[in-house]
């Protein structure tokens, strides 16, 4: 009994604990830029709070994360979705807002009303704070990712907190409650979003033909700027819209300005697609983004 005892209840034999500092070790390392995505789990890794801090750190930021959900999905298939409870997401938030100097944010997934509501008030506490939005509306599969009312919000008090909102063209429709079935009403949609919801868009064009060349068109302090790229001969991978995204806001918290960010952050997501990774599972094929591509420095 009393060897028990002694083994349970070391304070009382080894006298007070004493609290240590985090770290007296000094270091001559620079620390590089904390950057936030407030995002959902993919469980394939391919897209998601995964891709984001995967892209941090090809990019040479600090990548945090506050998850708002979890989802079941491979490319392709989404099984279940479940999204946390609005106090834990708080209280991560809390923790983040208290300890870290954060050069810029990101949103993904963000599920349901309540929990746009905690992100608001985060970032309008927060104001100084560049911050991107990927609007994750659906999942390419046709999975719901965001709820009505949490649609509302996004749009009407979340959007005017941002530096830049990068909807994919669906999304895009989505936002203007209009077809867009054409190059000319591509390149005039980043206004028109720009002027309803009173932040800097970037339209991808992605989804518009199977042309040589993808077109995005973006509308940056009040100036049309459009970028241009070849097509590449590679499949509809995962998870590119959260890795431009969270491409564009390490950029900008490496101190880039908006254009230069999206040129440098379509430049690296070209080279994730091109040197994509494939998997071959019984009849099945798995493709990836490779996220630290070779050859290339994004930082």
């Amino acid at each position: 009994m009393f060897t028990l005892l002694f083994a349970l209840t070391p304070a009382l034999w080894q006298g007070p604990i004493l609290i240590r500092p985090v770290s007296t070790i000094k270091t001559d390392f620079p620390s590089p830029p904390v950057v936030l995505t407030i995002a959902g789990s993919d469980s394939s890794a391919g897209a998601g709070i995964q891709a984001d801090l995967k892209t941090f750190a090809a990019h040479g930021v600090y990548g945090i994360n506050a998850l708002t959900a979890v989802v079941a999905e491979t490319p392709g298939a989404v099984a279940a979705v479940f999204a946390l409870d609005p106090t834990l997401l708080h209280h991560q938030l809390k923790e983040i807002e208290t300890f870290f100097p954060l050069a810029a944010a990101k949103t993904g997934m963000l599920a349901n009303g309540d929990l746009v509501e905690v992100v608001i008030d985060f970032f309008e506490a927060n104001r100084g704070i560049p911050l991107v939005i990927d609007p994750v509306i659906r999942a390419g599969t046709g999975t719901r990712l965001l709820d009505r009312r949490g649609l509302e919000q996004m749009k009407t008090r979340l959007f005017p907190l941002a530096r830049l909102v990068t909807p994919n063209l669906p999304e895009a429709e989505v936002l203007l409650g209009t077809k867009i079935d054409g190059a000319a009403a591509l390149a005039a949609a980043p206004r028109q979003l720009s002027e309803r919801y009173g932040c800097d868009f970037l339209v991808k064009g992605g989804h518009l033909d199977k042309g040589d060349e993808v077109t995005d068109h973006a509308w940056i302090g009040r100036e049309a700027v459009v970028f241009s790229r070849s097509r590449l001969a590679v499949p509809d991978v995962h998870g590119t819209g959260c890795t431009l995204s969270a491409a564009i806001t390490a950029q900008l918290a490496q101190g880039r300005e908006m254009a230069a960010a999206i040129r440098r952050a379509t430049k690296y997501l070209a080279a994730a697609l091109a040197q994509h990774y494939r998997w071959t599972v019984g009849d099945r094929t798995i493709e990836a983004l490779k996220h630290f591509p070779d050859g290339v420095d994004f930082t």
